[in-house]
This record gives structure tokens, sequence and C-alpha cells, in this order.
């Protein structure tokens, strides 16, 4: 199983290294958090610069789709998803990783 952080992590992360009250974090977190959605339901392009940018897409309705779990055939609507593209300065740093020992082996 691949690592994990949770958002409690990342608020005790944000408190040991900025001294901010954990709750004060987890309002701001939170609100983020809310803000985004709001504007992916708003039809909005969110921007982050040097990490990456969200952006609501509508995804094709399929006729001939299969439920992975029992194999058997279904159909799907057409529906929203939010996409994210990672900015250049995360690119950058992914790439670093090259030489991660998680990557031994690896075929992707």
């Amino acid at each position: 199983m691949k690592n994990k952080l949770t958002k409690a992590e990342l608020i005790k992360n944000i408190n040991d290294s900025t001294g901010i009250d954990a709750v004060s974090i987890g309002i701001v977190i939170n609100q983020m958090f809310e803000e985004l959605k709001e504007a992916l339901i708003d039809d909005r392009t969110i921007e982050l610069r040097g990490f990456g940018t969200f952006e609501p897409k509508i995804r094709k309705a399929k006729v001939k789709a299969h439920n992975p779990k029992t194999g058997e055939p279904c159909s799907v609507e057409a529906h929203r998803v939010a996409t994210f593209k990672q900015g250049q300065e995360l690119k950058k740093a992914l790439w670093s990783m090259r030489d991660s020992p998680s990557l031994q082996g690896s075929n992707r």
C-alpha cells in the first residue's frame, strides 16, 4: 500500500513548522477545500502557480461500458469530473526523484 498523507497529518505538520494552533489551521484548510470545491462546481479553473491547475471537465457518456467488479455491461451518463495538471515546479520536484528507491524495478 502506498504512503498517504491525511488531513490530520497535514495539520500537524503545518502546526509543527509554523507554531500556528492546529484548530486555526484546520479551519483554514477546510475553508480552502470548500472554496476549491465551490469554484469547480461554478465551472471555474483553479490555478495555483507552481503547484498545478484544477479544471472541471465533462466526461462523455458511454453506452458500452462494464462494471469492473462484476464485468457486467452497463452504460454511464455524461458527468463532470475534476482534472489536475501539475505545475512546472511540482513537475521538476517529482522528476528530480527519479533515483528514488521506490522506482527501483518499476515498469512505469
